[in-house]
């Protein structure tokens, strides 16, 4: 045993029986407290074999990782096999899809069940590069008894996620695995410039598909005429529209059915198209709705505005008509109580409420039956929800720099959009990296993690750094 894994295994130890463990990376750390709270053993657990052998040729045949295994072999499986290692692709959940590599080490790796098919999360088998990577969603290495379960302290790992250029959504992960003895100090690097290869692919084979879309559908875009339309990609998003500028960049596909409420409430018309889909827009039957202007970032007295009349709100108000806007299709009396008050809402409650917010807003504006806003709703926390699913991160952070959704509200629904719209907002702007957006975010949130990232973002001697508010950056 090396003199590292001997350390390494004493502050493991430490760390189950809850002494100090001052040698355990942070994220080690964190990794293992999650492990324990899903009732990993650190002794006995193993993965989990959901997948038979068939079922997993299957779901590699329909997995968007298979178009760059390609890439993926070119840039790790030689460089594994010479170090006795072995490159491993896994799916989302962390299900183990490829391996390939030295072909002593893929023996030694079936003893521990390190085979295709089983489950490598962290709930599953606790600390290790794929389940950990996927967790903290960035590259990481886990090695010798960092892993959490004893079985697999012979073995050193490193993991990067890889996501879908269109959504931004986790694909699955890709790892090198071998003996920790051989495990070489640039595994990560290699392994997260693989992953980020696989990235480019997968975007200019999106690239190409949506030009194909294009070429193909746009005469079924110019037969709309004078109604509003749009040619959406497979995922919704916007490849081209009429007029130009009528839609977001991505619509939110429904689950089921061909009716779509967009943002404003207008509806719309979803036709499939071989990949993707023609979006139609209908003129409206009835009047023009009214505009419901609700800027609620970093609102402590909110003021909404009907077509530009200020309305004075109450919170609990302003609660409402924030949930009715994450929910264009309609909230039930039910759904409203549970959002609103949590277990102990009650729907009696709920409509009293709104008859009492329909006589503020406006009759028309509120619909029942369910309830839902008949406008065209201009919410800064919907733009900001919409820059974070766009990837527009600066347009993102200047949005979230107004301060957060409804701070005073402790309603369910608004303050888990709240901590969402907070958490997310900050992983997408410390994953960017751009200093415009860290120097937006920082000036309502002045947080040691932020002011680092812009520090090394920034170049030596930057004048934007003294205008950040609290303790100056080092350097």
């Amino acid at each position: 045993m090396t003199r590292e894994r001997a350390a390494l295994e004493r502050a493991r130890g430490a760390a189950l029986t809850g002494s100090a463990a001052p040698e355990l990376r942070p994220e080690i750390r964190a990794s293992w407290e999650r492990s324990l709270a899903a009732a990993v053993d650190p002794e006995r657990s193993r993965p989990t074999h959901p997948y038979q052998p068939g079922e997993v040729a299957e779901l590699r045949a329909g997995h968007p990782l298979a178009r760059v295994l390609p890439v993926l072999r070119e840039t790790l499986v030689a460089a594994a096999e010479q170090a006795r290692h072995m490159m491993i692709v896994t799916d989302e959940r962390g299900h183990i899809l490829w391996r390939e590599g030295a072909r002593e080490v893929l023996r030694r790796a079936e003893r521990v069940e390190l085979v295709e098919g089983t489950r490598w999360s962290e709930d599953a088998v606790g600390t290790n590069a794929m389940g950990t990577a996927l967790s903290d969603d960035r590259p990481v290495r886990i090695h010798s008894a960092e892993h959490l379960v004893s079985a697999y302290h012979p073995w050193t790992c490193a993991a990067a996620p890889v996501h879908d250029p269109e959504t931004g959504r986790q694909l699955g992960a890709v790892d090198v695995t071998g003996p920790e003895e051989t495990f070489h100090p640039m595994t990560l690097s290699l392994v997260t410039a693989a992953a980020r290869l696989a990235e480019h692919r997968l975007a200019a084979l999106t690239e190409e598909r949506d030009r194909r879309l294009r070429d193909t559908n746009l005469p079924h875009l110019a037969r709309l005429g004078d109604v509003p339309g749009a040619l959406l990609s497979p995922r919704g998003r916007v490849l081209a529209a009429t007029p130009a500028h009528r839609f977001p960049a991505r619509v939110p596909l429904p689950e089921r059915g061909d009716r779509i409420v967009l943002d404003g409430g207008a509806e719309a018309v979803l036709e499939p198209l071989g990949e993707g889909w023609l979006l139609r827009v209908p003129a409206p039957a009835g009047p023009v709705l009214p505009t419901l202007t609700l800027p609620f970032l970093g609102a402590r007295a909110p003021v909404a505005r009907r077509d530009g009349r200020p309305l004075r709100l109450g919170l609990r108000h302003a609660e409402v008509l924030t949930l009715l806007a994450l929910h264009p299709e309609g909230m039930t009396a039910d759904q409203l109580a549970g959002a609103l008050y949590g277990d102990e809402g009650r729907p009696i409650t709920v409509r009293a409420e709104m008859h009492r917010l329909r006589r503020c807003v406006g009759e028309g504006t509120v619909r029942t039956q369910p309830y839902r806003l008949a406008a065209r709703v201009d919410a800064d926390f919907l733009r900001l929800r919409e820059a974070l699913r766009d990837g527009r991160v600066r347009d993102a952070a200047a949005e979230a720099a107004r301060g957060p959704l409804l701070p005073t509200s402790e309603s369910p629904g608004v303050r888990a959009e709240r901590e969402h719209l907070v958490a997310a907002t900050r992983t997408a702007v410390l994953r960017s990296g751009d200093p415009d957006a860290l120097l937006a975010l920082l000036r309502t949130d002045p947080d040691d993690e932020l002011r680092e990232r812009l520090r090394a973002a920034l170049p030596a001697g930057d004048h934007r750094v003294l205008d950040l508010p609290g303790p100056d950056l080092p350097g």
